[in-house]
């Protein structure tokens, strides 16, 4: 049992209210994911340089969702970890 309730809120806070937002973002990813841009074919399919152990790369687009996720994840970490350690909360 946890001497303070409100250590409690703040974890349900932290942990809750990103998931929310991953869902929402994940979503629309799927949502939109029929939006395509013209060239996308043709960049998936040229090869620009084959490296020797027959690996090709392509200049193939990156879905923004996948960034965002991932920019997300990350100052979710670094914002989870300030909050934690300004507020003298032992983890």
């Amino acid at each position: 049992m946890r001497h303070f309730n409100l250590l409690n809120f703040q974890h349900i806070v932290l942990y809750v209210f990103p998931t929310l937002i991953f869902m929402v973002v994940f979503g629309l990813a799927l949502a939109f994911s029929h939006l395509r841009s013209e060239d996308e074919h043709e960049r998936k399919q040229k090869i620009i340089y084959r490296f020797p152990e027959g690996i090709e790369d392509r200049n193939a687009p990156f879905p923004l969702s996948m960034m965002l996720i991932i920019a997300g994840t990350i100052a979710w970490v670094f914002f989870y970890v300030l909050g934690t350690g300004l507020l003298g909360v032992k983890i």
